[in-house]
């Protein structure tokens, strides 16, 4: 199988849901529409023909700057009977950071719809136990969240030229 017969079958079925794609290194990147990627999931991995039997990857990532498309659910699925591999992503806004869980589908989705919420606060409706698996309960924040400094502004300690900065 070829990323141009991969990519076919996928808009036979679900044309309309295909926003974009591309191939990067070789891998066929898919953006799918949040509302139908559980149904797009659950086909890839039931389809006889495509068989993406393994989840390799879930993931989120944080484009702030990307108006109600702050969030994406990245999934890597893997078909080892036609040996290639799909990424398949999904964006949300961050009003409402949400998307269907896949663990019907794919037990080990489990934990890593458990750590994406930990560390990004995206929900994944119909989890059977969506709470925090790294990180503290009590917190109030999610730590990957591009909404935080990266360096304390107030250390008179860090000299910039250590770390590969000029000091003008």
């Amino acid at each position: 199988m070829n990323n141009e017969s991969i990519l076919s079958r996928i808009q036979e079925h679900f044309g309309s849901e295909i926003i974009s794609s591309e191939v990067n290194f070789g891998i066929l990147t898919i953006e799918i529409s949040a509302a139908k990627s559980f149904e797009i999931i659950e086909w890839l991995n039931k389809d006889e023909i495509l068989d993406c039997s393994y989840l390799t990857l879930l993931g989120g990532v944080h484009y702030p700057e990307s108006l109600n498309r702050e969030f994406a659910i990245v999934y890597h699925l893997h078909s080892w009977r036609k040996n290639y591999r799909l990424r398949l992503k999904v964006f949300v806004p961050s009003e409402n950071p949400s998307v269907r869980s896949i663990v019907s589908i794919y037990n080990g989705a489990n934990w890593m719809e458990r750590e994406t919420f930990d560390f990004y606060g995206i929900i994944f409706e119909g989890h059977p136990n969506l709470k925090r698996i790294l990180n503290m309960d009590d917190m109030d924040y999610f730590p990957m969240r591009k909404e935080y400094a990266l360096e304390d502004e107030t250390r008179e300690d860090k000299d910039d030229r250590f770390f590969g900065r000029s000091s003008n």
